[in-house]
């Protein structure tokens, strides 16, 4: 692979057995880009539990999938994250702390309307040169 191609990392994402029209994760050059990350369990939305439940279990996907890309949490530069509820701030950060814990990516925080019915999602872009490039 050369940098000037973009390379799709994992296989598809699927909802409840349906595959969706996205990739689960980009290299484009010496970056990779996850798609926004719900929280899942066993295939499906997990529309239940706290906000640090479903945070959890979204950032151990995305750390799930930036190994499948060769990176780490420590490679990610940027989060982009959408809560359902303004209050669910205070939980989120908190559990978000824990897995970055030292020298953390830049991060936007919006509330919206989650097009899932879950309490978080979480887009990250992670810096990672290719060996050998250059």
């Amino acid at each position: 692979m050369t940098s000037s191609k973009k390379q799709v990392i994992g296989g598809p994402l699927e909802i409840g057995g349906r595959v969706l029209s996205l990739s689960r994760a980009i290299r484009a050059g010496d970056f990779v880009f996850l798609t926004g990350q719900v929280p899942m369990r066993d295939g499906v939305p997990l529309t239940t539990g706290s906000v640090e439940e479903q945070t959890r279990a979204v950032l151990d996907d995305i750390t799930a999938t930036l190994a499948l890309a060769g990176c780490t949490r420590d490679d990610v530069v940027k989060a982009m994250v959408w809560l359902r509820d303004r209050s669910d701030f205070p939980g989120f950060n908190a559990v978000y702390g824990e897995y970055f814990p030292h020298d953390p990516p830049t991060r936007s925080a919006v509330v919206s309307d989650l097009l899932v019915d879950v309490r978080v999602e979480v887009e990250v872009m992670a810096y990672k040169p290719l060996e050998g490039e250059g």
